[in-house]
């Protein structure tokens, strides 16, 4: 079974008795699931080289890696273990965080099509425009008859990113309850990590039923033949990464881009080259 299959949000997913610390399609460890991703790093940065090298040839193909989550459930980990495995000039990772008072002033769509990923470059977005049916629904702000209406709307600009050759492959990182209590802690235990404490993340906490409900439409209603979502337990965060870099891999290898021809006489110019 591929990770796509495994992870793969399906019409009767159940968020919540998703097992967080579950690792399907994966039989291995922790040891395990290490001594494989150097190998995995290497197929997916030879396959990120080639989509490049395919559109400096006119090829149109892009990615856009969608990656959401809870407060600590990874995000950054998969920034750094997945996508810093990858050439950075080959890829590009975007961080939404609040809008601003300029992206407010637009459509919550705006901000998003700005940074949407070239042909040949893998996009990476840290969070995304399911913002604007997560936070935006929990924190009510705006009416629901208007984040309501933004499920329909996000599955048609999906499709519009398809139909310009963009793959879509969007992540939830399901982090349990009590794993997120726990790393929290972690983070005020140790000084090197009060940094990334932030104390309205303790806020947030009290409304993890909502933002569960609000993740668990998002997913149900947005989850499409040509979007799905796959949605990964990230209690652990080894496995994770090992899925999230098989996702990946995975997708790639469907496109399986090629390395253009050359557009000159190669033996013509190794004479050349000999003769200086």
């Amino acid at each position: 079974m591929t990770f796509r299959d495994a992870l793969r949000a399906g019409e009767d997913f159940d968020l919540e008795a998703l097992d967080k610390a579950s690792s399907p399609g994966f039989d291995g460890d922790k040891e395990d699931a290490e001594a494989l991703m150097p190998d995995l790093a290497e197929q997916a940065s030879d396959l990120q080289e080639r989509l490049y090298a395919e559109s400096k040839a006119g090829g149109t193909r892009k990615v856009l890696l969608v990656i959401q989550g809870m407060d600590t459930s990874g995000k950054g980990g998969i920034m750094r273990h997945v996508v810093g495995a990858m050439d950075p000039q080959g890829s590009e990772i975007t961080s939404f965080k609040s809008p601003t008072k300029e992206e407010l002033s637009h459509h919550y769509l705006w901000r998003i099509r700005k940074a949407l990923p070239e042909p040949g470059i893998i996009g990476v977005f840290d969070r995304s425009h399911y913002e604007d049916v997560l936070i935006v629904r929990v924190r009510n702000l705006v009416p629901p008859e208007q984040w309501g209406a933004r499920y329909d709307e996000i599955n048609a600009f999906e499709q519009e990113l398809v139909d310009d050759d963009t793959t879509v492959i969007k992540v939830m990182l399901a982090i349990s309850n009590e794993e997120q209590k726990e790393r929290l802690a972690e983070r005020l235990e140790r000084d090197d990590k009060h940094w990334k404490f932030n104390p309205g993340d303790v806020d947030e906490r009290a409304l993890w039923g909502d933002y569960m409900e609000a993740y668990q439409a998002a997913i149900t209603k947005c989850s499409t033949a040509h979007a799905p979502w796959y949605v990964v337990p990230a209690d652990r965060k080894w496995y994770a990464r090992l899925a999230v870099m098989n996702l990946v891999i995975e997708h790639l290898t469907e496109l399986d881009p090629q390395w253009p021809e050359a557009d000159f006489d190669v033996e013509e110019q190794k004479k050349r080259l000999a003769a200086t």
